[in-house]
């Protein structure tokens, strides 16, 4: 029987909110720590604000298609992603939308969770129109996820939220669940490539 401890998965944080003056940073900042001490996984985070991205999206073959291909590599590195998102208008940000379109395999075969802000809502309708986007991208998206409501006063200056101990647990929910399907796709995907 072997000992040896089975490779961490990597976790693709995606910042979804560009706006001028987002919270998005203090949610990132707690999202982060919790994952950083998930025992299952490394974290990789992809802020869209701090990625260059085209405001169009380049044919094939183009340079700014080309220009893409560090950003497709740390994609196609993770096993697992969990998106930070906004609720505007009821939905999620448009800059959001687009870094998803750039890509299609990097997507593939991986599991999807998510980690919502917003007003009375918490960003959960954002939450659910993302869920057939990545369902059309053949990426398993994960039923729990992490919703903070009307957040902007609710969290400390040491990052802790008033509600600790229920955002810890459903953190950890989501973040199991995302360790569970993240092995077993690529297990999965080691045993017989996935093909779209």
């Amino acid at each position: 029987m072997s000992t040896t401890a089975p490779t961490p998965l990597r976790l693709g944080l995606i910042v979804g909110s560009t706006r001028e003056g987002r919270f998005a940073p203090v949610v990132r900042r707690w999202t982060e720590q919790r994952a950083a001490v998930h025992p299952e996984f490394t974290v990789d985070v992809l802020d869209l604000a701090e990625l260059d991205l085209p405001a169009a999206l380049p044919g094939h073959g183009s340079p700014a298609r080309d220009a893409l291909g560090a950003l497709s590599e740390r994609l196609h590195a993770a096993d697992a992603f969990v998106v930070i998102t906004p609720e505007y208008n009821h939905s999620y940000p448009a800059g959001l939308k687009q870094a998803i379109d750039l890509f299609h395999g990097e997507w593939q075969a991986k599991p999807v969770g998510f980690v919502s802000y917003g007003g009375m809502s918490g960003g959960l309708r954002a939450v659910e129109h993302l869920r057939p986007v990545f369902a059309e991208l053949h990426a398993v998206t994960v039923r729990d996820c992490v919703s903070f409501h009307r957040p902007w006063n609710r969290f400390a200056e040491d990052g802790t939220h008033q509600d600790q101990a229920e955002t810890e647990a459903a953190a950890k929910v989501m973040l199991d669940q995302l360790a569970w399907w993240g092995a077993t796709l690529r297990a999965g995907k080691a045993a017989r490539p996935y093909a779209a």
